[in-house]
């Protein structure tokens, strides 16, 4: 068998589509690669983010932890109530100002009308006054927002 001249151009063009697929090939095989590194290498990031995220709060809390060993220090040694209610109270509101800083802040509910979105109702208490109805008469534990979101609900006291 003698191939013809339209076959000789077939055979030259079909190794030349063999060798563009085997060019498209390795071009789709370095591409996963390199995806398959680049989720490996984010996936590690964020492991390490998740891990040292916290850093910056702990870091900042350090120098309050230090006041507390000074105070517990203090107390075994003074009998001054006064001065231990003063350095119990300086320290309080260091760490509030530094988790401030943070981004925390305190929830303001006595007094408002209760929305369950931010309360956690423990329980219904009855008032004689009209005027706090359906609102917050007491709180148990104070809510927070961190960012503007809620990270802790206020359990509240309601009036009916």
């Amino acid at each position: 068998y003698k191939a013809t001249e339209d076959e000789k151009s077939n055979l030259g063009s079909e190794d030349e589509l063999k060798a563009e697929a085997a060019n498209w090939n390795d071009k789709y095989i370095r591409l996963y690669a390199e995806f398959d590194n680049f989720k490996r290498r984010t996936l590690k990031e964020r492991v390490e983010l998740i891990q040292t995220s916290n850093k910056d709060v702990m870091i900042s809390l350090i120098p309050v932890l230090d006041d507390f060993d000074r105070a517990i220090k203090s107390i075994e040694t003074t009998s001054d109530i006064t001065s231990i209610k003063e350095g119990v109270a300086l320290i309080q509101h260091k760490l509030k100002g530094i988790l401030s800083q943070k981004g925390l802040k305190e929830m303001e509910s006595k007094g408002k009308t209760f929305d369950a979105d931010l309360h956690e109702g423990i329980t219904n208490v009855p008032t004689e006054e009209d005027n706090l109805k359906g609102k917050v008469v007491d709180e148990l534990e104070k809510g927070y927002f961190l960012n503007d979101k809620v990270i802790r609900f206020a359990k509240v006291i309601i009036g009916v």
